[in-house]
């Protein structure tokens, strides 16, 4: 089932989302995205619509468990990073540790 509701609050681990009939919902952090996640308003914000994918229901509580990712797997507000930490490509891998690795040597022998 989807549902479309608002996000109401944002944590290190996830977003609450309200509906109308005084229901919430929570979107963990590991349903924001297939990739890794720094920061969940990089996805949605407070205030913000959206349309999730419920996964569970506590009908006791009145709260749904829901999937930003099932239905948003392409949405990504700011765009995949193409460098790793601002470093030009030819500066990662095991060539630069290994370049490194005598100096980092030094220094823990001091």
């Amino acid at each position: 089932m989807t549902v479309y509701g608002r996000i109401t609050g944002i944590k290190p681990y996830g977003a609450f989302v309200s509906f109308d009939n005084d229901v919430t919902g929570l979107i963990h952090i590991s349903e924001i995205s297939n990739g890794f996640v720094r920061d969940i308003s990089s996805f949605v914000n407070v205030g913000d619509y959206a349309l999730l994918k419920v996964i569970d229901i506590d009908k006791a509580h009145k709260q749904l468990r829901l999937s930003f990712k099932a239905l948003n797997q392409n949405s990504r507000r700011h765009g995949r990073k193409t460098k790793f930490l601002g470093m030009p490509p030819s500066e990662l891998g095991f060539s630069s540790i290994s370049k490194k690795m005598p100096e980092w040597l030094k220094e823990y022998k001091c």
